[in-house]
């Protein structure tokens, strides 16, 4: 079984919506996935500069298949996720698939991460699923 390396953008304000989407591909069966997003207490968060923090996470995104986004609408309004949108889209010598997630229950998303999808699904598992094994 392939496991699909994905690095998860979020925003720390909205940590929950991040943990249960991390839960929710945990409990997939037959799934199998690295996740090489920031965690709170990751030292990068502690990098001397804007641009050593963006050299960072593009370092950690690298070796991903798939960006999934979470696509609520703090998206729109969070730099740190916009620059993860931003080195998908051009930072790699071919762009890395995003995917927007749209949170359960959520009555309104980020237009920015939904217009940089290559895909937008809802909160479900199959279909959050699908696409990676799709795209990445």
């Amino acid at each position: 079984m392939r496991t699909h390396h994905l690095f998860i953008s979020h925003s720390w304000t909205y940590g929950n919506q991040y943990k249960n989407l991390v839960t929710l591909l945990r409990a997939r069966s037959y799934f199998r996935f690295k996740n090489y997003s920031v965690p709170r207490d990751d030292p990068i968060h502690n990098a001397r500069s804007v641009a050593k923090l963006r050299a960072a996470i593009k370092q950690k995104m690298a070796p991903t298949g798939a960006v999934l986004i979470l696509a609520g609408v703090y998206a729109t309004y969070s730099k740190w996720i916009n620059e993860e949108i931003s080195l998908a889209e051009h930072e790699f010598s071919s762009p890395k698939p995003i995917i927007a997630i749209e949170p359960w229950g959520s009555e309104r998303t980020s237009a920015r991460g939904k217009s940089a999808a290559d895909r937008v699904v809802g909160w479900n598992t199959e279909s959050i699923v699908n696409a990676i094994r799709e795209l990445a």
